[in-house]
């Protein structure tokens, strides 16, 4: 008798190096894969707990040669505790309203996207974006994906958080705010926001992608504490009063074998 395992193989592939959008003079590949298929949402949270990102319906980590650089890190959010700069953020938006929506599209939210992509990142890939590329951005997911819509008083779209639902928390896959208002540091009370919602939700973290300690973009992620980053497939919480710590960075090479080979069912089982 010949057994089939009911799943399918899953196949990794690694991109061709590109240059690095967060540090100059470096090169960057990535280990991709596609998230599909009715697998997908249990394959996504393992993904993600292994230090993955999502982008449409692939997911993706950096395995670039003689760079470790992006660090996985994420929220433990019943121990977090807001600094004093992150409390004045939070009283300086207590006037927002949000709303969790299904992830459509909308002009709205596009020409929000559009006027946050020209003064935050002009030049950068992003900012010649359609709106059939922003509504494939939002729309185009495998998993359980939601926004967060954020508007003044006057009912204004001021910030959108683009997040998906894990079986351990929410990543938070994307944010995009008003530039007109960078006193509010809207992306910051977007993560804010991210946290005291995972909590009420009664889960445990808020992933939130990659901290690179050397990038000015990339580095604010270790400011919500406690953190936990990944270091050699183990999460640990980041300490920042070591000599070292923008050296705490995960073994790129890294890939835990049971992605690439899924536990089969026990035939004695069966």
């Amino acid at each position: 008798m010949t057994y089939t395992s009911p799943r399918h193989p899953q196949l990794f592939y690694t991109t061709a190096p590109m240059p690095c959008p967060y540090l100059p003079g470096r090169m960057e590949r990535k280990v991709v894969t596609e998230i599909g298929g009715p697998e997908a949402v249990p394959f996504h949270n393992r993904l993600s707990r292994a230090g993955f990102r999502r982008s449409h319906t692939i997911a993706y980590a950096p395995v670039c040669a003689n760079c470790t650089a992006c660090t996985p890190i994420r929220v433990p959010v019943a121990r977090f505790t807001p600094s004093r700069t992150q409390r004045r953020v939070l009283g300086r938006n207590g006037g927002l309203c949000s709303a969790r929506v299904p992830p459509h599209a909308t002009p709205e939210q596009f020409n929000l996207f559009s006027a946050y992509q020209a003064t935050r990142h002009d030049g950068g890939d992003m900012a010649s974006m359609t709106f059939p590329d922003y509504r494939a951005m939002i729309e185009d997911t495998t998993v359980e994906t939601f926004m967060i819509e954020f508007r003044d008083a006057a009912g204004r779209l001021v910030c959108v958080a683009l997040v998906d639902q894990l079986d351990d928390g929410l990543s938070a896959v994307y944010d995009f705010f008003d530039p007109d208002l960078p006193s509010h540091s809207l992306g910051t009370f977007a993560v804010l926001h991210l946290i005291e919602y995972t909590r009420t939700l009664g889960l445990p973290y808020l992933y939130l992608g990659y901290w690179i300690s050397e990038s000015h973009k990339m580095a604010y992620k270790a400011r919500f504490r406690p953190a936990q980053i990944m270091t050699r497939g183990v999460w640990h919480d980041l300490d920042l009063s070591q000599p070292d710590a923008g050296q705490q960075q995960r073994d790129s090479a890294f890939l835990p074998d049971d992605l690439f080979h899924p536990p089969q069912p026990d035939l004695d089982k069966e």
